[in-house]
């Protein structure tokens, strides 16, 4: 077997442990077998104490990206942004989700144009054919409150990283960086315009990057062998978004019980 072939064998053997060892979570198992941030979220979305009354009409026109952020490259110039532009969404969905469905009651603001034009046309229809007896469409739900807000922030590379290490020239190597994204929720009173409620969510988005590398000289130190492998794990935006926006959701319900905006259902003694 020659010093090449030696070498490239080493150098498989190497990246093969490597690739097995990098294959994982962004975040690792927690020893102590205590619930990380982001399952205490989601549990505690699904959790939330039943309201006392009837579910709350709210109304989400929508929840922009703020920032006015692109995403980062190191050598071309991109016009993609940063973070999704349909986050209302999202919105509209933990609102239906939260706590079991109990909470609120969403009316469609979004597709108001939409909506208005199909009633529009079913009123014209039933008038065609029934003339003055055509039945009227029952009055559309009124929200009492609207959720306003939208992702003021998003910072890349808030923190960057990384350990490696060589022997003989051959050895593995970890990087990491660290992006922030936070969003702002505001409750407004219809009746009175007042911002009832306002919170503020943080959440982090975390990348890494794994791989072995080899630099090896033979034949007297004439002629080099260099090796290079690797893999990226990005963690998905949207989720960290999503995430943002379900504690979000949660902190308006806590405050709101909180300042006497709304009760949570007592629960009924045996």
């Amino acid at each position: 077997m020659t010093n090449l072939t030696k070498i490239v064998s080493v150098v498989l053997v190497a990246a093969a442990l490597t690739a097995c060892n990098s294959v994982r979570p962004l975040q690792q198992p927690n020893v102590s077998s205590q619930p990380t941030a982001t399952e205490v979220v989601a549990t505690e979305f699904k959790r939330v104490p039943a309201p006392a009354g009837e579910p709350i009409i709210i109304a989400v026109y929508g929840f922009r990206d703020l920032t006015g952020q692109r995403k980062s490259s190191s050598n071309i110039s991109s016009f993609s942004t940063a973070v999704t532009q349909g986050a209302d969404a999202y919105l509209v969905k933990s609102l239906l989700d939260v706590g079991n469905g109990q909470w609120f009651t969403v009316v469609e603001r979004g597709g108001l144009d939409n909506l208005l034009k199909e009633r529009q046309m079913v009123k014209q229809t039933r008038e065609i054919y029934d003339g003055e007896n055509a039945k009227l469409l029952p009055a559309m739900s009124l929200a009492g409150v609207i959720l306003e807000g939208g992702i003021i922030d998003y910072n890349s590379n808030v923190r960057t990283g990384g350990t490696g290490a060589r022997m003989l020239g051959i050895g593995p190597y970890t990087q990491y960086s660290e992006d922030v994204v936070v969003i702002n929720m505001r409750l407004v009173s219809v009746r009175t315009g007042e911002v009832l409620l306002s919170v503020n969510v943080e959440k982090k988005i975390l990348s890494t990057s794994d791989g072995v590398t080899a630099l090896k000289f033979f034949n007297q130190e004439t002629r080099a062998f260099e090796f290079d492998t690797g893999q990226v794990f990005n963690e998905p935006g949207n989720y960290a978004l999503r995430s943002a926006i379900e504690q979000g959701v949660v902190e308006i319900i806590k405050q709101g019980e909180t300042k006497g905006l709304w009760k949570y259902k007592q629960a009924e003694k045996k």
